[in-house]
Parts: structure tokens; C-alpha cells; sequence
């Protein structure tokens, strides 16, 4: 069931991606110029989510289970430390030059779309890289 229930939730989650236009990167990039022809339209898709995430959240932080009964493990950190400022600052500039985060990135990947096979090639470098330096023992 788990499975099932992941795969439900990344096909939802990659619908309304393409629906409300985040998985095109130069509506991403009219959202981010805001000194040029700003688009504010991804402002309220994002607001639309932040509307439909926070009750969820409320639930989940009352209940710590999903709706399939899996308990869950919400992260206690709440400081903000070097770590957190790099990769936000990492994530950041990869989405204003490209365009793309994660979630976008694999579904342009998908189409074959040759800047998004990039971008993904280096998520996974970076990945693999963050992987290995923070490892037990080094």
C-alpha cells in the first residue's frame, strides 16, 4: 500500500505542476524577474498550496500518522545553521538560472528536454557528492 499511495501522490504532485505552469522554466524565470516583465501568476499558485498544505500540516503535526496510518517523524530542528544557508542558497541560484527545481526538473527530464537532462544530471552529482562528504568516518 505504501507504494501505491507514493506513486498517487507524485502522480497528484507532478499534475498540478503541470497545470499550474511551475513545470515551465521561463514561467519560473517571469516569476523571478522582478526588475523585467514580471509574472506574479506563480505567487498565487503558491499561495493555493500554502492554502491547501497548512490544514494538512495542522492534522498531521495533531495526529503524527498519515491518512494510510503510517506514523511519521516531523523534523525538532529549528535553528538556522551554515548548512541551511548554503543549500537554500545552492537551491536558490540553481532555480534562478535555470529555472527548475527538483520536482520540475524530473518531469522536463522525462520530455527529454536537454537543459532539464543537465540540470538533473547535476542534482544527482551534487546528491552523490553531499552524500559521500557527510558520510560515518570521514
Amino acid at each position: 500500500m505504501p507504494l501505491v499511495t507514493a506513486a498517487l501522490s507524485g502522480f497528484i504532485f507532478g499534475l498540478g505542476l503541470l497545470v499550474s505552469g511551475m513545470a515551465d522554466p521561463n514561467k519560473v524565470l517571469g516569476f523571478l524577474d522582478l526588475a523585467g516583465d514580471w509574472d506574479p501568476s506563480l505567487a498565487l499558485v503558491m499561495l493555493g498550496a500554502i492554502a491547501v498544505a497548512a490544514p494538512a500540516y495542522a492534522w498531521v503535526r495533531r495526529h503524527q500518522r498519515t491518512l494510510t496510518g503510517a506514523t511519521l517523524a516531523l523534523p525538532k530542528r529549528r535553528d538556522i545553521d551554515r548548512r541551511l544557508v548554503w543549500g537554500s542558497a545552492a537551491f536558490g541560484l540553481g532555480w534562478g538560472l535555470a529555472g527548475l527545481c527538483p520536482g520540475p526538473a524530473l518531469i522536463n527530464a522525462f520530455a527529454l528536454h536537454g537543459p532539464a537532462l543537465v540540470f538533473v544530471a547535476a542534482m544527482l552529482a551534487g546528491m552523490g557528492l553531499y552524500g559521500w562528504l557527510t558520510r560515518p568516518g570521514q
